[in-house]
């Protein structure tokens, strides 16, 4: 696992840990059950502070994301795939109603609306 911080980023270090794991979980390069390095070395290898990543793991576990201490301080990390499903959900039934609002201005029936729409997301 290799995660980048930009030191020069207005988003805090916290924040970018935290992006970066979730978007390698979320696309499978991060698998379940695959090892994080502990609080103290990956703050070393990063050169922060313990307390930054400890803070970015809280976040991960409060956003949904299972954080669990194994050991030595190691970290599994594992995305809590129903909560992740939940959230592509909720953000296909956004995208449908913002569909269905602007398709009513171009005279198109609502379940012409949601046909095409479908047709959009199997693509």
């Amino acid at each position: 696992m290799k995660i980048i911080i930009n030191n020069s980023s207005v988003q805090p270090i916290y924040e970018q840990i935290v992006n970066q794991i979730k978007a390698m979980i979320t696309d499978g390069t991060l698998k379940i059950d695959t090892m994080l390095p502990s609080v103290r070395s990956l703050a070393k290898e990063l050169k922060i502070s313990a307390l930054t990543v400890k803070k970015a793991y809280d976040t991960l576990e409060q956003s949904g994301f299972v954080i669990t201490v194994h050991g030595k301080g190691s970290f599994v990390a594992g995305a809590n795939q129903q909560l992740l499903l939940e959230e592509q959900k909720k953000e296909v039934e956004a995208l449908m109603e913002t569909a269905v609002r602007k398709g009513r201005s171009c005279s198109m029936s609502d379940r012409e609306l949601k046909d095409l729409f479908l047709l959009v997301l199997e693509e």
